[in-house]
Formats: C-alpha cells, structure tokens, sequence
C-alpha cells in the first residue's frame, strides 16, 4: 500500500454499493436517485466514490455544498446533473453555465443578481421552498410562493427547471414529528401544483432525503437525495431501517509504542487518568488533528488484535494512549481499529454528544481515503 501507515481511512466500495442498492429498493418509480456528495463525500473521498457512482452504478444526479466542489465533481469527468444546494456569489454565474451546474435559488432578489450577471447564456435553478426547516428558501403561503416562482421564470438568462425543499425531522417517527413532515410534503407538491395551473411546468420536484426515502416514500418526488446512508451511517440510530447499512469507513492507526507502567502513574496532558495498577499502555498514532475525537478521552475504546482496549488519558493532537493489559500479544506497528463496522461512527458520536455525521465529515485532510 504506497501511503503512509500512520492514520488512514478504508473505505469499502462494496459497503458503499451495497446501501446504494438497498436504498433504491426503499424508493419508488419513477423516483431517481440523487447522490449526496458533498463536503468530499461526508469526509469519505469525492475522488474515489462519485467516479463509482456515475460509471459502475449508473448515479445521473449528484449534489453538492458549494461551486468549489461542483467543480472538482467536472473535473473528476462526471457528465451527470450537479446541484449546488448552497449560495454561489452572483459574479459566478458565467462559470455555473459554461460548467452546466444546476444552482440552489433562494429568492427572487438572488435570482435577479444571477440574470444581471449572466452574460454566457441561461443560469439553471432548482428554486428552494421554505416549508418548515427555516433554513433558505421562499418563504410564504403557496399562492406567494407561486406567485414569485413565476416572476423568477421570466427572468432574463435564467432557467427555472424545479423547486426542493428539505425535511426538518424525517428521521423521527413521533406522531407530532410524522405529521410535521406530511405538512411539508403537502405543501410543496401544493406549490408545484399551483404553478402548474398557472402554465407553469416544472421538470422537477424533489423533496426526499436519506430518511424521507425509506420512513415516507412516495412517487410524487422526482428525485430522492440520498446522503448519509449511503455512507453506511443512519439518519437516526435510534431508528431502525428496512435494511443494515454498511459502514463505508473504517478508521485505523497503528500502535507506535508499548510501554509498562506502575500504580500511581499519571497518562498525558492533565493527569486525568492514573493507574490504579501495574498496565500495559500502547501509543496509537492518530489524534484529534486528524479527526479523532477528543471527547472520546478516558471514555472510548479502540479495536487491536479483535479485542477492544479503552482510552486512557486525554486524546493529543497526534497520539493518544489504550489500555492493551488484556493483550498477551501485541507489538508496535500492529493495526487498530478506532472505528468502523463494530465500532461505529455513531457509537463515537453518543459518546460524545454528537452526530456520526460529524464524525466521518471531521476526519481531516492529512488522512489518506484508501478505496479497498
């Protein structure tokens, strides 16, 4: 393997093709998949995984955060539909159109901007709905909301080819919370409903994400945006889903160092933990600065040998020490498992008040992504 076996992340294309099948049995026809890519594919490698989607697994349809990495998707060869579903400064809308990139469109007064900058043909939109995530979009009842969607079509160098709108809590199946997310789904399609008497037909619609699609399926969504399952996490792991995903990333180090110490002894930064007996301590080489949580200090455990070892001591930037006692042997350069199919990325982030999301999003660049 040419890079370098201090800290990496696997990521098993066989897991990621494994929930992508899976979810597209969830979906209904003539529903299409929407692959969510952004920020390097959840941390996973842009590089390696979209090249995968678009030419082994047939993906048409890609999203992305940013005109950044809309870009680097064209660069990586991919001929498929990209959309942007964050703010892209007006001043770029030439580089949206001779890219062929779809942008998010928040409101008219955005969409003007667009149409005034644009001097290389027309701007592609997928025109945000605010229906209750509170986050972009337009905001108003469905009569308002046609009536500026309108507006926005006749725009001079713009093209309004469909409207989305996002799920504040479709990964929760609480009575309140299920009604909440109906509510939005009601009032998009009413939006798309509206303009549609008004001569105004959208090529899409799309308002599933990764738990819209398996807890509220419906074919009245053109597009289903599957993110964080494919991946192999879950949307809520309190929730169970109509299929396991597959971890796509296992995170692993190596031990550098093993060393004996006595009762009383005091392990890294703070003192926070002594030992109460004679250990056997191993130096991992991974550390917050590449992704490892700090927060996993004196409460974690990591995987050597098939056994799981707890973290003693406070997580360092680089290095952080496990109890490996329990171990008859284990030498330095012996590979540990900080996570991945028995310890999850979302086992990490209980533990540490948090999202798996942002677990596998935190791993740093300096972490080589190696496709296995």
């Amino acid at each position: 393997m040419e890079f370098l076996r201090r800290c990496w992340a696997e990521i098993d294309m066989d897991s990621l093709r494994y929930n992508l099948r899976q979810y597209k049995n969830c979906i209904k026809s003539p529903t299409e998949l929407m692959c969510v890519v952004k920020a390097n594919c959840y941390g996973h490698g842009a590089d390696i995984i979209v090249p995968c989607l678009e030419k082994e697994l047939g993906v048409k349809w890609f999203a992305v955060a940013n005109l950044t990495e809309a870009l680097q998707l064209r660069e990586y060869g991919v001929k498929g539909e990209i959309l942007i579903l964050g703010y892209t400064p007006p001043r770029h809308a030439d580089r949206l159109i001779e890219s062929n990139i779809i942008q998010a469109c928040t409101e008219y007064s955005f969409a003007e901007k667009l149409s005034q900058a644009a001097s290389k043909g027309r701007v592609r939109l997928h025109a945000a709905i605010d229906t209750g995530m509170t986050r972009i979009g337009l905001h108003g009842d469905v009569k308002a909301n046609a009536d500026e969607l309108e507006k926005i079509s006749r725009l001079e160098n713009i093209s309004l080819e469909g409207i989305f709108t996002h799920y504040a809590v479709a990964d929760s199946d609480s009575e309140d919370n299920v009604a909440y997310t109906a509510a939005q789904t009601q009032k998009i399609l009413a939006v798309y409903d509206e303009l549609k008497k008004q001569g105004l037909d959208l090529e899409q619609v799309h308002f599933l994400n990764s738990a819209g699609g398996v807890y509220h399926t419906t074919d009245k969504s053109t597009l289903a945006r599957l993110g964080i399952i494919l991946y192999g996490l879950y949307p809520d792991p309190g929730l169970s889903l109509p299929f396991v995903p597959k971890p796509v990333m296992t995170l692993k180090a190596v031990i550098s160092q093993i060393k004996y110490i006595e009762k009383g002894t005091c392990v890294s930064y703070g003192r926070t933990f002594t030992a109460q007996k004679r250990m056997k301590l191993a130096t991992v080489t991974a550390g917050y600065a590449d992704g490892f949580p700090r927060g996993l200090s004196n409460k974690g455990e990591v995987i050597v040998r098939g056994v799981r070892c707890p973290i003693v001591g406070r997580i360092c930037m680089d290095q952080f020490m496990c109890d490996v006692s329990e171990l008859d042997e284990v030498s330095t350069d012996d590979e540990v498992i900080l996570f991945g199919s028995e310890i999850t990325a979302d086992h990490i982030a209980h533990l540490t008040d948090t999202i798996g999301y942002e677990i596998v999003c935190g791993i740093t660049a300096r972490v080589p992504r190696v496709k296995i």
